[in-house]
């Protein structure tokens, strides 16, 4: 059984900031912040989580984004750093938030420092977005990535992918839809068309749309801070659309506690069995505990179990 951790939104602590670096948007950001999501994600809650995922030694880790929150240089230089505590890049495969791409940045001072955990096989580092739609095979399991963060006016954290990246998706899951691989989708924003209209996926239709071509098996996002499922129709059934707890957030938070997402991938017959286990950060923040499965086949309806 290949596994595979799902974890998003660690939302790293804020650094300091200076008053020339907080003009237009990132002032509504860095005020919020302090004033009320330095409370929401916690440290040593992302710290528990990460020593669970040690723990069990997942054979990869996926990570939906939002490492940072306003985009500050100093953000990206920190969360470089954490991202090589977590793994190589061979071992983690990182897809940008809609906090990544806060606002406009010179790639080589911001997502740059992570470009080798985004690009796919055999690419050096990713040098600017035109990198997505990435692919990184692992055992049977093909991860496709794609960057829904795109800067945006203040007080909205909606996503765009582009027609283009829509279309580029579209061949290359056709593709290996044809190699018999598992192909699990990476994106931060829900790709639902349900959403509130200021933190929506913009084109949610136009992927939606793309999946009932071509399908793929399971589609993984972060974005919303809690642990969800739902399904997009699929040419050979409904397909799982699972999102994740913020990995930093705290046990008393609006949140709940911080969770991630353990998902076992085998082969069966006619199809894929996955298992995803929930798990959630303990009170005492040393690791995490069971807290629900969820348990479905290729094409086949999810199955909640307590």
């Amino acid at each position: 059984m290949f596994t595979l951790a799902h974890l998003s939104d660690p939302h790293l602590p804020m650094p300091q900031a200076r008053v020339v670096d907080l003009l237009g948007k990132r002032a509504t950001g860095y005020f919020n912040w302090w004033r009320n999501r330095v409370q929401l994600h916690r440290p040593e809650a992302l710290a528990g989580i990460v020593a669970d995922i040690r723990t069990h030694k997942p054979d990869h880790i996926a990570l939906t984004g939002d490492l940072v929150n306003i985009s500050l240089p100093d953000e990206f230089a920190r969360a470089s750093a954490w991202l090589a505590d977590l793994g190589t890049p061979d071992e983690v495969t990182v897809i940008p938030g809609n906090h990544d791409v806060y606002v406009a940045n010179l790639w080589r001072e911001g997502l740059g420092l992570w470009g080798a955990y985004m690009a796919g096989d055999g690419q050096p580092p990713a040098a600017d977005f035109k990198v997505f739609p990435t692919l990184r095979r692992r055992g049977p399991v093909a991860l496709v990535g794609l960057n829904s963060g795109v800067p945006k006016p203040p007080l909205l954290a909606t996503g765009t992918l582009g027609d283009e990246q829509i279309a580029a998706a579209e061949r290359l899951l056709s593709e290996l839809g044809r190699e018999g691989l598992c192909r699990v989708v990476m994106i931060h924003h829900p790709p639902l068309t349900t959403e509130s209209r200021f933190k929506r996926l913009t084109d949610a239709d136009g992927f939606q749309a793309m999946i009932r071509r071509v399908g793929c098996e399971i589609v993984l996002h972060g974005h919303n801070h809690r642990s969800e499922v739902a399904r997009i129709a699929g040419p050979q059934g409904a397909i799982p659309v699972i999102g994740v707890t913020s990995a930093s957030a705290a046990a008393g938070s609006k949140y709940g506690r911080a969770r991630y997402h353990r998902i076992g991938i085998e082969r069966e017959t006619s199809g894929w069995r996955i298992t995803v286990d929930i798990r959630a950060l303990k009170a005492c923040s040393t690791g995490c505990e069971p807290d629900g499965r969820i348990v479905f086949n290729s094409g086949a309806p999810a199955a909640l179990v307590a």
